[in-house]
């Protein structure tokens, strides 16, 4: 950390100090950085676990003060870097010290859900690769109970998850374990695990197979506890967190201390703005429909569509492939490794929204997009284009990877574990609206499909902020004016403001139960990136260059909404 020359650490070399440390706490976080150390281990998730980690955040933030002491601020990578690092692990702790990791319930982001998931990005090459994978898999029982040992703790404490995420957790470990009717492995009575290993060597058969039934056990053993325990213990709970649990889970997802009440004005705004322009595109594809869904639904049927799960994998793939080749040298300059995106298909099991995991830190481990299908068949080409463009090229993909390529030339924890979820959703929610700029969307299809994708976003910001605080539907709504939202009342509205299917919707609601002001991060930091592509446009006048703006706003690391607009508009 530091030499004879410099004997005090500068922040970026505190914060790398950091990563290294959480690594060994945090092995699945090692195994996403690529680290094969990490690859047999998992965390310590019971209230020990989590109190070692929020130790090594207190520490790290004591190191951070004494450097910044030290060496001044005046580099500006530094002071970016330290202004990330601290924002970063004091919300961590905040969220820490309010003991919300006692009620990590949610159907999507919790520690079981991290330990499967792991799996999924784990090397699986080499006898060494299956090796790892079977160590790893006789680690899952211990890591389950100090999972259950932590929600144990918030039961006794009165710190409940809700009822709804218990019991959409509970029907994803029943197809987890194999005894579920869901689509994939599920219901077979084999598990996801005993699959997942059934691919590995034959030399390691026996090896791979009991490790797979142990962990297979280990998640049967949990969902058994939380159906017969802790279902009854959180029965009536209440769903809402209300506006202090809020504030406290939005500054986590959004790097700031957001206005909530501008927020819940602003996604109305965009709900208006963006019917009207729905209804514009949907008169072209159903003339007289009644909504733009009627035309959605029309799609659904009739419009173009990939028929089949490896072919609808192809296409995506060639659809990212196209958007390299095409915007490569045009409106980005791209390094090889950021050119490389793979496409896969989800495991089955988990909720429905498609997502994108970013390279491991060496590109051994290309970026991947995720799609979920959710035992379809058919997919509609209307609610693919704009979603790939958000999860892999110029979206996630494009940001996260070139976080990773210029990882030397700043920190690894800016470029990875000190992701901010508004600043990286923001882009690829930008980035679906550069590719409409652009004229990538080629006709009335794609463009309300892109716009209905826009119009779930600026919905995520009404019901979320909405439900969560309780606050009054205003009176020019044309749903419910006047009335307190309730979860029904969200769940009834983005149904009827959406042209994803009933399951996608439930699923949505039930996130947003779980993940409180994490959805609200997609709109409001495409807003920031918005302002600073304009603050900057307007200081540059007839100098502004799109592409140097876009890779040096790609190239600065993460940042918060509170901080965002501020570096963009400078560069």
């Amino acid at each position: 950390m530091s030499d004879a020359k410099n004997p005090t650490p500068l922040p970026r070399q505190v914060a790398d100090s950091y990563v290294d440390a959480l690594v060994e706490l945090d092995p699945i976080t090692g195994s996403y950085l690529g680290v094969p150390e990490s690859h047999s281990r998992l965390p310590d998730f019971s209230p020990a676990g989590q109190e070692a980690l929020a130790d090594l955040s207190r520490m790290t933030l004591r190191k951070l003060s004494e450097a910044e002491e030290q060496q001044g601020a005046s580099d500006p990578a530094e002071r970016r870097c330290a202004r990330l690092l601290r924002e970063r692990l004091t919300a961590e702790l905040a969220v820490h010290d309010a003991q919300e990791g006692l009620r990590a319930v949610s159907n999507i982001h919790s520690p079981v859900h991290s330990v499967r998931g792991i799996f999924t990005v784990m090397p699986s090459e080499t006898l060494e690769d299956w090796t790892a994978v079977a160590q790893r898999l006789r680690a899952v029982p211990e890591a389950l109970e100090g999972y259950r040992e932590s929600l144990a703790a918030g039961l006794e404490k009165g710190l409940h998850a809700g009822p709804r995420q218990v019991s959409t957790v509970l029907t994803q470990l029943d197809e987890w374990v194999g005894d579920g009717d869901g689509d994939g492995e599920g219901g077979d009575g084999r598990g996801w695990f005993s699959a997942f290993a059934a691919e590995g060597p034959e030399s390691l058969r026996d090896v791979l197979d009991a490790a797979a039934a142990e962990a297979t056990g280990a998640v049967a053993r949990l969902r058994d506890w939380l159906r017969d325990v802790y279902a009854p213990g959180v029965e009536g709970a209440a769903e809402i967190v209300g506006r202090e649990r809020y504030a406290l889970w939005s500054r986590y997802w959004n790097g700031t201390d957001l206005d909530l009440d501008e927020a819940y004005a602003y996604g109305w705004s965009e709900f208006h703005r963006l019917l009207a322009e729905m209804r514009t595109e949907a008169e072209k594809i159903l003339p007289g429909a009644s909504t733009p869904w009627d035309a959605l639904r029309h799609l659904d049927t009739e419009g173009e569509a990939v028929e089949g799960v490896d072919e609808v994998r192809d296409w995506l793939q060639g659809l990212m492939d196209e958007a390299v080749e095409k915007l490569d040298g045009t409106h980005f300059e791209l390094a090889g490794p950021v050119k490389r995106v793979e496409s896969r298909i989800a495991p089955p099991g988990g909720a429905a929204a498609p997502y994108y995991t970013q390279p491991s830190l060496d590109f051994s481990r290309p970026g991947r997009t995720w799609l979920p299908t959710m035992g379809e068949t058919r997919f509609p080409v209307y609610d693919l284009v704009s979603t790939w463009y958000h999860e892999g090229v110029p979206g996630h993909h494009l940001q996260l990877a070139q976080w990773v390529y210029v990882a030397d030339e700043l920190s690894r924890y800016q470029t990875t574990v000190g992701m901010v979820s508004a600043n990286a959703e923001g882009w690829a929610l930008y980035a679906e609206r550069l590719m409409d700029e652009l004229g990538f969307l080629v006709n009335a299809e794609q463009r309300l499909g892109y716009l209905d994708a826009q119009m779930m976003r600026a919905a995520r910001v009404i019901v979320d902020i909405g439900m969560h605080l309780e606050l009054r539907i205003p009176d020019d709504s044309p749903f419910h004016p006047g009335e307190r939202w309730t979860p029904e009342l969200a769940q009834e509205f983005f149904g009827m403001h959406s042209g994803r299917p009933a399951d996608f919707v439930e699923s949505e609601l039930v996130r947003y139960l779980g993940m409180p002001g994490q959805a609200i991060g997609y709109k409001l930091g495409e807003r920031a990136w918005l302002k600073g592509r304009e603050a900057a446009r307007e200081a540059h006048g007839d100098d502004f260059d799109l592409k140097k703006w876009h890779m040096a706003a790609l190239s600065q690391g993460s940042l918060g909404l509170d901080d965002l607009v501020t570096e963009l508009s400078a560069l």
